[in-house]
């Protein structure tokens, strides 16, 4: 069932999503007390034209921000690569990594951030089925700490042909995603 077709009458491509597509759930996870590692889908289904992951976070950093990263079916090699734009308010930074063993998704807050302070991005991944051409990725989100909040823009390449069959979602220093941590990941078809 769809449950993105229209928003306030606009349809998905006037909302400035995706061309035509609707949105389906595939799959939800919340993270339980105790914290976890990290977030992952697995047996990801063929049958979309895109797959866009929503999420909300904090993680056990000893600090008030961490960075979210992100792995395609299970490859840890250095087949990564991403460019980044972040914005504080008060200043912007650009950075780049290539040969990397991930790519980066947006800022989420950390353990010593106020309690109900949290981060929230999107993360989109681009024909992720189509074996003609590496995957290519869009991610922006960020976190409001009350005067120290950043919001976040990156692109992400994974040097592979291979169809995105798992997402593995984890702190970048982390070690833990915190409880009630949550991830939904949805397919986005074809218009």
């Amino acid at each position: 069932m769809p449950i993105v077709a229209s928003f306030g009458g606009l349809s998905a491509f006037g909302f400035g999503a995706f061309p035509g597509g609707d949105f389906e759930s595939i799959a939800t996870v919340t993270v339980g007390s105790g914290g976890a590692s990290s977030i992952e889908f697995t047996s990801i289904p063929s049958t979309f034209a895109h797959l866009q992951v929503r999420m909300i976070a904090r993680t056990s950093i000893s600090g008030t921000e961490d960075t979210l990263i992100a792995q395609l079916n299970s490859d840890t090699g250095s087949n990564y690569a991403w460019h980044g734009l972040v914005g504080t308010g008060s200043a912007a930074v650009a950075a780049a990594g290539s040969s990397q063993n991930h790519f980066r998704t947006f800022r989420v807050a950390g353990n010593t951030e106020t309690a109900s302070v949290i981060g929230a991005g999107v993360i989109d991944i681009l024909d992720y089925a189509d074996t003609s051409k590496n995957t290519t990725v869009r991610t922006f989100g960020g976190m409001d700490g009350n005067g120290n909040g950043q919001a976040t823009l990156y692109s992400g390449l994974w040097a592979s042909t291979s169809a995105v069959t798992s997402i593995k979602i984890y702190a970048n220093t982390g070690p833990n995603l915190l409880q009630h941590s949550t991830a939904a990941l949805f397919g986005v078809k074809a218009p």
